[in-house]
């Protein structure tokens, strides 16, 4: 059976758009999500030696600087490569692979130095890494070149050639005839890879022309998440892979690549009056009216993965005919099933009954008012949660999640092998792979009729009242100032309210306070605005 994989380079294409700058956390995000979702090649990057090493970026001067990024996270099954364009990152910049993080390197050459880059790419496979010959512009290159490239080739032997069609010029004949010609003359053990662009909006198109050809040669097709790429951006991995599951028998976990657009890709993409957009492609992908998806998206209480398999309820004559009363009946029967967690609820009432709690929040009086919370900690030994974020200052027992933005926020301490702490997470966060220590349902910890129906600070109460605790010790919860002032100990934390909501979320947040009162006894040891007036 001929073998066809699916080779994601958003890392390195994609960072043509941010200037390779996606932040570690979501570095550590992207790469998590498209291990669990099996693909089988992740391009890191580029290897670059005009670029300092950046731990938020995916551009770094050598292989070593990638090890200080990936080497410690799981790549189960798959293959890590990275770029180099020829004669921007010299040999002794690359380790040898048994020392390297990366299983392969692609090589990228414009066709007047190609000689000189296949013996560079001879040097890079003596170090023990699969060389992936890239033939940039393959669109420029006439048949006496392509036959001169193809012996170049096979005289290095590489793991694969790839037809890159930098600018986004071929149509279906045009890729069929250069896949002829090297699937005619390369040696039989070497694959042939595709990458395409979508100035005309062929990419999609043209990989599933290549899957369908008729060969025994090992084939390789690049993509990124949700097509992201410089200009016309690239064909889209959640595509490709749902094609490839669809005809080629592929177990490709699509949920995990959507969860990657929704948590980090979005952030760097502004959404066009027209065009591409994830809600249309589920739309699409579950043969239904696209105003569906929208209807639940908006109810900012659900996982794309919860959206699916809502959507995957909906009954054949209903499909494509909008109906809210009926799109809001699945809705409410899923919140109703899509958690069951009373065993999970009954595991942390045996952890936490009987002790002293101490909830840490991220607000700014969290250092300012450390010592208070020190001498706290070290007179009481509380069990000492965390909410949606983690500090280097405490070490704490647990964290709750309750929000995918907040998750991504801490990818790189939740992926440490050495964490000591337990996730409680609540059923609209999906994780990248296996199952969080706890998982509580989500619709039964929010409060539809709030300012803020999701204010991690009352869901985590609620959890307190399930396990039928009453009495809480809070730090860093100083309540919102609003008008541009920080709230947060870290920036990207902030939701920047302006001063009319900051004080309708205060206010809210005192009277959820007042009406448990007679429950819950809630004690600040930091200053907030919560303990400072009257419901």
């Amino acid at each position: 059976m001929r073998k066809i994989s699916l080779l994601d380079c958003t890392l390195r294409d994609g960072g043509y758009v941010n200037d390779w700058n996606f932040g570690h956390n979501n570095l550590v995000s992207i790469f998590e999500r498209l291990v669990s979702a099996k693909v089988e090649f992740i391009e890191l990057g580029f290897i670059d030696e005009r670029r300092g090493f950046d731990i938020n970026r995916s551009i770094a001067p050598d292989t070593a600087s990638f090890n200080r990024i990936f080497q410690d996270l799981d790549k189960e099954d798959s293959l890590l490569v990275g770029m180099i364009d020829y004669g921007t990152c010299g040999i002794e910049n690359i380790q040898p692979c048994s020392e390297s993080v990366f299983d392969g390197i692609r090589v990228i050459f414009k066709k007047h130095v190609r000689t000189e880059a296949i013996a560079f790419c001879k040097q890079i496979k003596q170090l023990g890494y699969k060389v992936f010959v890239q033939l940039v512009s393959i669109t420029s290159y006439d048949e006496a070149e392509l036959q001169d490239l193809i012996c170049l080739a096979n005289s290095l032997e590489p793991y694969a050639v790839s037809i890159v069609d930098t600018y986004g010029l071929l149509y279906q004949d045009n890729l069929l005839h250069y896949f002829e010609l090297l699937d005619a003359n390369l040696k039989p053990g070497i694959s042939i890879g595709y990458h395409a662009h979508n100035n005309f909006q062929m990419g999609y198109a043209n990989c599933i022309a290549m899957m369908n050809l008729d060969t025994e040669r090992e084939l390789l097709v690049d993509g990124t998440i949700h097509g992201m790429g410089k200009s016309a951006g690239n064909a889209p991995l959640e595509l490709i892979a749902m094609w490839m599951n669809d005809n080629l028998d592929k177990k490709y976990h699509l949920n995990q690549i959507l969860e990657a657009v929704d948590s980090n890709i979005k952030n760097f993409y502004s959404t066009p009056t027209w065009g591409y957009s994830m809600p249309f492609f589920i739309s699409a992908r579950n043969k239904c009216h696209p105003q569906y998806v929208f209807y639940l998206v908006d109810k900012r209480t659900l996982s794309i993965h919860s959206i699916n398999q809502i959507l995957d309820r909906l009954q054949r004559e209903k499909k494509l005919s909008y109906d809210e009363e009926y799109i809001e009946k699945l809705y409410q029967d899923y919140q109703d099933k899509d958690t069951n967690d009373i065993d999970d609820v009954k595991l942390l009432k045996n952890k936490l009954t009987g002790r002293n709690i101490l909830l840490l929040g991220p607000g700014t009086n969290l250092y300012r008012q450390y010592q208070l919370i020190k001498d706290y900690i070290e007179k009481e030994f509380p069990i000492v949660v965390s909410i949606n974020f983690i500090d280097e200052l405490f070490d704490i027992d647990y964290v709750f999640l309750s929000n995918s933005k907040r998750y991504v926020q801490l990818a790189t301490a939740l992926s440490q092998k050495d964490r000591k702490y337990k996730i409680i997470s609540t059923s609209n966060v999906t994780k990248t792979s296996g199952r969080f220590d706890y998982v509580l349902k989500y619709s039964l910890l929010i409060d539809r009729d709030a300012e803020v129906i999701d204010n991690s600070f009352l869901m985590f109460l609620k959890v307190l009242e399930r396990i039928e605790i009453h009495q809480v010790v809070l730090a860093g919860f100083d309540g919102y100032k609003g008008a541009g002032e920080a709230d947060y100990i870290r920036p990207n934390l902030e939701y920047h309210f302006d001063k009319a909501k900051a004080d309708r979320v205060n206010q809210s947040v005192i009277d959820e306070l007042h009406k448990r009162k007679n429950d819950l006894q809630v004690i600040f040891i930091t200053d907030s605005i919560y303990s400072q007036q009257e419901a």
